[in-house]
């Protein structure tokens, strides 16, 4: 097959952030199949473009095999009208740009959301080449925007509801990385059209190393620092824990927090906690090797009541390492597979009585613990079990298309 991808936000190793379609891609392309990747390079989250286009509008580069097509689309900061704007550009650019590439025809195509103009470009290409179109959910637009607070009767948000309602019924197949996304999406399509593929982990990036038996233990952080993050929380357990010296903190990663907990640290003079700038994903085992402890943690909110699946989680199970798994969210593969501690989010002084409870455990319990993670991850949430699922539905859609 010929699969094509639409994703605004797809990124590749070298970049820092979630690299789901690249990993499925890539797993896609070893079975003797063609992808085309459709993204743009205006970093979500660092809110900076990380490709020079020139005086084009477009980048075609082959990457490890992956047709990828690289949509300029105008900077933005924040989520007011200019990421709007950015997202309608990307829009605009998958429709009445990539035709006119030089690509292979596809078989099927899949849209992906965080937004649904993306899924909605997938839609409008399908229609073009005569092909079945998916629809991927990685966030439940819009009602994930009316539980951080932005009124139902917003125009956007019944912009995007209308939109949402019109993709469900198109889509020949609806597949979510989130586990109880059908608990919503049932009010809106029926069960046989929905399909639960979890987000996972190249275990081939993550060579499993044993934690080194010493007497200093790095607690670290990877990833967005956003408000859903909450890292106000970890670095306030770093200052009730900054007389413990065998206790350090790492914060590795970028968003809209950082120099709020830059502030935070530097107003509380703490030596033990660093906030340091994002890598690429491809640096990201070797941080995590190196660590002890790895902390993850969500903000309470309702947001998270169809569940998370979160690349990062799974970073860290892969591992092998005690996961501080701080979250009210409704699934918790930490608990799943035994390997961590569970404790509930924004709670500064449990947390680091937590970390203090793993200090004290005998080197061979820590190791077991982690080792837990790993395994279940070899189970559950390895890339190649989790394209068997996809490609057995692509293949059925092709099929009957």
């Amino acid at each position: 097959m010929t699969i094509w991808i639409l994703n605004h936000h797809a990124l590749t190793p070298q970049m820092s952030g979630g690299t789901r379609h690249y990993d499925f891609a890539k797993e896609l392309i070893d079975r003797g199949h063609k992808v085309v990747i459709i993204s743009s390079s205006f970093h979500y989250s660092k809110y900076s473009e990380m490709k020079d286009y020139g005086s084009n509008e477009y980048i075609v580069e082959n990457i490890e095999g992956i047709n990828w097509v690289w949509l300029k689309t105008p900077p933005y900061k924040g989520n007011g009208f200019l990421r709007v704007k950015n997202m309608l550009s990307y829009t605009y650019k998958a429709i009445n740009v990539v035709p006119n590439l030089d690509l292979p025809k596809p078989d099927i195509i899949i849209g992906s959301s965080v937004h649904l103009f993306a899924v909605y470009s997938a839609y409008k290409l399908s229609l073009r080449y005569k092909v079945p179109f998916i629809m991927e959910v990685r966030d439940l637009w819009p009602q994930t925007l009316i539980d951080m607070g932005i009124s139902k009767w917003h125009p956007f948000i019944i912009t995007l509801g209308f939109l949402e309602r019109f993709l469900y019924k198109k889509a020949v197949k609806i597949i979510s990385n989130l586990p109880y996304a059908y608990d919503y999406i049932s009010a809106y399509a029926r069960k046989d059209k929905f399909e639960w593929i979890s987000n996972g982990v190249d275990l081939s990036n993550h060579t499993y190393v044993k934690p080194k038996r010493v007497n200093s233990f790095i607690i670290s952080y990877t990833g967005a620092l956003g408000v859903a993050n909450n890292l106000v929380t970890l670095i306030e357990a770093a200052d009730i824990l900054r007389n413990e010296p065998n206790i350090s903190f790492r914060i590795i990663g970028d968003g809209a927090e950082k120099n709020k907990l830059k502030e935070l640290m530097e107003l509380k003079k703490l030596k033990n906690i660093s906030i340091e700038d994002p890598v690429s994903k491809d640096q990201i085992p070797n941080i995590l090797a190196n660590s002890d402890i790895l902390y993850f943690n969500l903000a309470d909110s309702p947001v998270f009541k169809y569940g998370i699946s979160s690349n990062k989680l799974f970073d860290y199970m892969a591992a092998g390492r005690v996961v501080i798994f701080s979250s009210n969210a409704v699934n918790n593969p930490i608990k799943e597979a035994n390997g961590g501690f569970t404790i509930q989010p924004d709670n500064p002084l449990l947390l680091a009585n937590t970390i203090k409870e793993i200090v004290s455990i005998e080197y061979e319990k820590m190791v077991e613990i982690g080792a837990r993670n790993r395994d279940y991850c070899e189970k559950y949430y390895s890339i190649p079990l989790l394209v068997d699922k996809l490609e057995k539905i692509l293949n059925v859609e092709v099929n009957n298309g």
